[in-house]
């Protein structure tokens, strides 16, 4: 074991293995011959040799990384290689200030040119559309591609800080599109083509795109859905945009544009070609992505190349141990943050495995099917996917060969213990599975997995590298133990550029400065654990609080999902008699109906397993939970219809018509 490991591990000055049981054993351990071949023990050599410190384990790495945050993204850019002008200069300039701190602020980049620093004939893109596509792009074709739609988006006078968009399914079209995009120095954005009329507006709409990129169709659960009437009604209702580009997907429709052109019509009178790469400051704008919006129009948030491209790098090597020609996958849609850090996979030489579709169909191992089929190294999902696989009784060690299959990583939602321990009983024994959490406000993670490590059930194992991240109590003091805020106290370098039109940063700052200043809080409920970990017990604005003590509504589901008859739950908050009491709405398996004799079971079991103050005053059961488009449990949506609120912005959900469900509910008026 390593010694990060053997010896109480001490973050923030204080032995966080204090009163560990002598029968606490952890799910997986990494052998010493893996440790040693890691990424992560690789980098910590050369800490040691270009900076005469003694860092021999992660939580040494750790402490170092945030206690010299310049010397450490110092150490993490020259290690990746990164291509750029000015590297030998200033780090760090104001990093005291948060917001405000400036990242190699003598810099000049490239985010494409990162991603397309190789030209061959390996594979860059291998991508399967359910059971109907399949494709695949090698370097040197995506590099060609990519240099066609520049010249074709240059030629529609697209430039340095345009922005371009795509309606798109994880297509190959859709990487092309963004880094032809970011070729040029323009911004990219992107939502999927799932969003109804309203919803690609209230996002795209906001940002005056000159370009849109969509698709025909998509096929999803073996139904092709034609895009094309949507997007034109978008499109119209976007003045600034010159340009609609439809990809012929070749799963679903016709490829003919409503009106706008195909995108081989685009791209026709474009030979290949050297890419002209635009180098541009550090912080120059990349993405903007959206929060959910589904409390108003979304936020549009704006990340710059550079911190996006080395936090992307930094978790992809050393957290997740991702090497030259290793197979990196993602189940992800274009509207979520994990396609943007998926694609920045190229960076680190790695292949891309897209996959677009329901991960049901046509049976549900058509994603062990790929991963068996094309050696996937690492597997990103949901924890909501790894609870249906478990559900469902699926077990891919019985049936597929996962030999090459490293690295596990979950993210969208809390994994629960029952969850870790399925993925090692029914997956794969030998596996890295990193449960990891961030978000969109940051384009990456604050907490995630540490390869050299332990896996405990339950457990996220480790604060980001760099990321200062800490718990804190209503008055933002730290806590060393218990239950509290996740912020982090020192700048980090994928900090948002700023939300866009918000001149002053007003809102930028309310977002995330205004509670505890200086101080980025991210409003997670969380809580460390003995062995240097974190849990997520949910988001803090969705806390339940009966009798005044604040509950995360994911400690809630961990109980009430493991119980058989319970597929899916949903807990809220309803104000009663001058309290607040807990409601839970549950989805049960087919066949099963709610009584007083599994009301009461559950409750029971709750009770036993959390306290009795998280015992639901009422559960009821729904046969469906709203969710937002990237899968995410609308519990702020359920709260405001038990209480007879609007729901502003209902485009922002995937299924609104599931909110019928939760409206004037008798059982809920006494």
């Amino acid at each position: 074991m390593p010694s990060a490991h053997r010896e109480a591990i001490r973050f923030g000055g204080y032995d966080v293995r204090k009163g560990l049981g002598v029968d606490d054993q952890p799910l997986w351990q990494p052998s010493e011959d893996r440790v040693r071949g890691s990424n992560l023990a690789g980098f910590m050599a050369r800490v040691r040799a270009e900076h005469g410190l003694d860092v021999d384990d992660f939580a040494a790495l750790w402490r170092f990384s945030v206690d010299d945050r310049a010397r450490f993204w110092g150490s993490v850019r020259a290690d990746a290689g990164l291509i750029g002008d000015g590297w030998d200069g200033r780090v760090l300039a104001e990093g005291e200030r948060m917001p405000g701190a400036r990242w190699f602020p003598d810099t000049r980049l490239n985010f494409a040119e990162n991603l397309l620093s190789r030209r061959d004939d390996t594979d860059a893109i291998i991508f399967r559309g359910e059971d109907r596509v399949r494709r695949r792009l090698s370097r040197r074709a995506l590099y060609d591609a990519v240099s066609r739609v520049a010249r074709a988006l240059r030629a529609d006078g697209v430039g340095v800080g345009d922005r371009v968009c795509g309606c798109l399914p994880n297509l190959p079209e859709a990487v092309i599109a963004m880094l032809a995009t970011t070729s040029l120095g323009a911004v990219w954005s992107s939502c999927s083509p799932d969003f109804g009329v309203d919803g690609i507006v209230d996002r795209f709409g906001q940002i005056a795109p000159k370009v849109m990129f969509g698709v025909d169709a998509y096929d999803y659960g073996g139904k092709v859905i034609d895009c094309r009437d949507k997007l034109a009604a978008a499109a119209a209702r976007m003045p600034s945009l010159g340009r609609l580009v439809t990809v012929a997907y070749a799963g679903g429709g016709s490829g003919d544009p409503v009106n706008g052109i195909s995108w081989d019509a685009f791209i026709a009178p474009h030979p290949a070609g050297a890419i002209d790469f635009a180098r541009l400051p550090f912080d120059h704008p990349v993405y903007i992505l959206y929060s959910s919006g589904t409390t108003g129009v979304p936020k549009c948030i704006v990340h710059g190349a550079g911190g996006t491209l080395l936090q992307h790098v930094k978790e992809h090597r050393l957290h997740c141990d991702i090497k030259p020609g290793d197979r990196v996958f993602y189940f992800t849609t274009c509207g979520w943050m994990m396609w943007n850090w998926l694609v920045s996979a190229l960076a680190s030489e790695a292949t891309l495995l897209l996959y677009d579709g329901s991960p049901f169909h046509p049976a549900p191992t058509v994603l062990f099917d790929y991963a068996a089929e094309e050696g996937m190294t690492l597997f990103g999902t949901s924890a909501k996917y790894i609870d249906a696989l478990a559900k469902a009784g699926t077990e891919p060690k019985r049936t597929h060969d996962l030999t090459a299959l490293r690295t596990m990583t979950s993210t969208g939602s809390p994994l629960a213990a029952a969850g870790f321990t399925y993925v090692y009983r029914a997956i794969k024994d030998d596996l890295h599975l990193a449960s990891i959490a961030g978000g969109t406000d940051l384009i990456s993670c604050f907490v995630l997995g540490d390869p050299t490590g332990p896996v405990w059930a339950g457990e996220i194992q480790a604060p980001g590298l760099g990321m200062a991240v800490d718990v804190v109590d209503d008055a933002g003091r730290s806590l060393p133990a218990g239950k509290g805020e996740l912020v982090c106290t020192k700048a980090f370098p994928s900090m948002p550029v700023g939300f866009w039109n918000d001149p002053d940063g007003t809102r930028y700052h309310a977002t995330y400065f205004a509670r505890f200043p200086g101080v980025w809080h991210h409003g997670d409920f969380i809580e460390r654990t003995p062995h240097g970990g974190f849990v997520i017990h949910g988001r803090s604005d969705a806390t339940l609080n009966p009798g005044g003590v604040r509950i995360g509504t994911a400690e809630i589901y961990r109980q009430v999902e493991s119980l058989p008859e319970v597929v899916e739950a949903v807990a809220v908050g309803q104000d009663w008699q001058g309290d607040v009491r807990v409601v839970l709405f549950v989805i049960l398996r087919p066949g099963d109906t709610l009584d007083e004799d599994l009301a009461e079971r559950i409750r029971r079991h709750i009770r036993t397993t959390c306290s009795p103050r998280h015992v639901p005053a009422k559960v009821l059961q729904v046969t469906d939970i709203p969710r937002t488009k990237n899968n995410k449990i609308a519990e702020l949506a359920v709260r405001d219809t038990i209480h007879g609120r609007p729901i502003h912005n209902t485009e922002a959900l995937a299924n609104p018509e599931a909110l019928a469900q939760y409206q004037d509910r008798p059982e809920l008026r006494r």
